[in-house]
């Protein structure tokens, strides 16, 4: 279990404002504590249940071994996504949304492999050999496939789930997930319908400090799940190490046990042929 989340962190990081109430989609009214102010509140012990929820979740996703890819190109979130994911070394997008993206992967791979051959192609010497005019088109090429596709590099299948801020933003990277039973987790605002969600945390996905807040939780169950992986490693290599030694000492032991040894009668024998030999000479 994930350790419990305190409401009152929530608080002080204005995880409860919510949007304005007409605003607001029917939905999140299990989600809602009240309205204030022309404002909706999000019940906190709710958001705090489900963040907990989450975090297990994603916790055995990342013991298990498998990605999650964040996503968040709003402003506010984009900085915020990158510097979490990078530090539990998953994979996300802060720049557009590549269309396409989950459902043609393959396409999408495509365009990540090219970065690579463009970079092999820098290291063999093959791009020195171009005109002036031909390193600059490759070049360009290169820094746009970089700002959409780099933080993906390294993701060669589909993702375990996608963890996503704001899905009325990310509308497009919902629908793909959906389409492909992708699990998807999102911080949902007030404003959003929970229903396109697998793990819905309710919260204010606008302001930075809320996302921060949240997406430190987040990173930290990802971050625990993978040490935990880190540890069933170290723990099955050690257990191999056991086995090969008992398997060892049992192949001794049987290699000593089917030695024979030359018996008495054996000994004997030897010297009364050899005598019968000499008498008949």
């Amino acid at each position: 279990m994930a350790n419990k989340i305190d409401a009152k962190e929530l608080l002080e990081a204005g995880v409860h404002f919510g949007h304005m109430t007409r605003k607001w989609d029917p939905n999140m009214a299990p989600y809602i504590y009240m309205e204030r102010n022309g404002i909706h509140i999000i019940n906190l012990y709710k958001t705090a249940a489900k963040l907990e929820e989450a975090a297990d979740a994603l916790k055995k996703i990342a013991s298990s071994g498998r990605k999650v890819l964040f996503v968040a190109t709003k402003k506010q979130a984009k900085d915020i996504v990158a510097d979490k994911a990078q530090a539990c070394n998953m994979p996300y997008i802060t720049e557009r949304w590549p269309g396409g993206m989950l459902t043609n992967f393959v396409t999408i791979r495509k365009a990540v492999k090219k970065m690579a051959s463009i970079d092999k192609m820098k290291k063999d010497g093959t791009f020195a050999t171009l005109s002036k005019k031909e390193k600059l088109q490759i070049d360009r090429l290169r820094a746009k496939l970089e700002k959409n596709l780099g933080s993906i590099a390294d993701m060669s299948r589909l993702p375990a789930a996608l963890f996503i801020v704001d899905i009325k933003a990310e509308h497009i990277a919902v629908k793909e997930a959906r389409k492909l039973n992708i699990p998807v987790f999102a911080m949902v605002d007030t404003n959003s319908d929970p229903r396109l969600v697998d793990y819905v945390i309710p919260a204010n996905d606008d302001a930075s400090k809320s996302i921060e807040k949240i997406l430190s939780i987040v990173s930290a169950a990802l971050i625990d799940g993978l040490n935990n992986k880190t540890v069933e490693k170290d723990e099955e290599a050690a257990d191999v190490e056991v086995a090969v030694e008992a398997a060892t000492e049992t192949a001794a032991e049987v290699v000593t046990e089917t030695v024979v040894e030359p018996t008495a009668e054996a000994v004997v024998e030897t010297p009364v042929a050899e005598s019968e030999t000499a008498t008949e000479e």
